[in-house]
């Protein structure tokens, strides 16, 4: 197992070091599980992403379930319950917006763009919960740039996309987790050990 040593920084100003594994960076996977079944639920519920309405409920519910698993690993490191409602409100706001701008449509360009302006819904509220304001435009950015890509590789890779679902398949959330879990301790570093 990888080790570095990271600077930690308490409320005495003073740095002690704490190890840390590139393990636990790596648990974000576990967050892909998230997305298909999330998006399953609200396409029961709401039916497709064919309308405002529609797509707010969508966004709404897909939102919930993710922020919760994300929320279930993030704990660890400090961020609180609300990353959940951040992500709900991020995902309906931006799902409502995107589908609307690309008037529904589920070819590839269009998915992409939905993606990235979900993407920076989703990117807004969670960065907002972040401890700087470099932090949530870095996470904001990421998030856009990669909830395009994991629609942009969701349709590539020949999954149905026709039924306007409320975000990306299994490939698409595979990647989206995966680049994740290599830039997450950079934004969300792991909590302080106290001295």
């Amino acid at each position: 197992m990888s080790h570095i040593t990271a600077p930690i920084t308490t409320n005495s100003s003073v740095v002690h070091y704490q190890p840390r594994s590139f393990r636990p960076w790596w648990r974000w996977l576990l967050t892909a599980l998230a997305f298909p079944p999330s998006g399953l639920i609200a396409h029961l519920v709401a039916g497709r992403v064919d309308s405002v309405t529609t797509a707010i409920l969508n966004g709404i519910i897909t939102g919930a379930g993710i922020g919760a698993a994300q929320w279930a690993l993030l704990r660890h490191r400090g961020i609180s319950s609300a990353w959940i409602v951040a992500t709900t409100v991020g995902f309906g706001a931006g799902l409502t917006a995107g589908a609307a701008l690309v008037s529904y449509r589920t070819d590839i360009g269009s998915l992409a763009l939905m993606g990235a302006v979900t993407g920076l819904g989703v990117g807004i509220a969670q960065g907002a919960m972040l401890a700087t304001p470099k932090r949530t435009l870095g996470w904001s950015v990421a998030t856009t740039m990669l909830f395009a890509l994991g629609w942009t590789v969701t349709t590539a890779g020949g999954i149905d996309v026709s039924q306007q679902w409320a975000v990306f398949g299994a490939y698409g959330c595979t990647t989206v987790a995966l680049l994740q879990s290599m830039i997450i301790g950079a934004f969300i570093p792991a909590k302080a050990v106290a001295s």
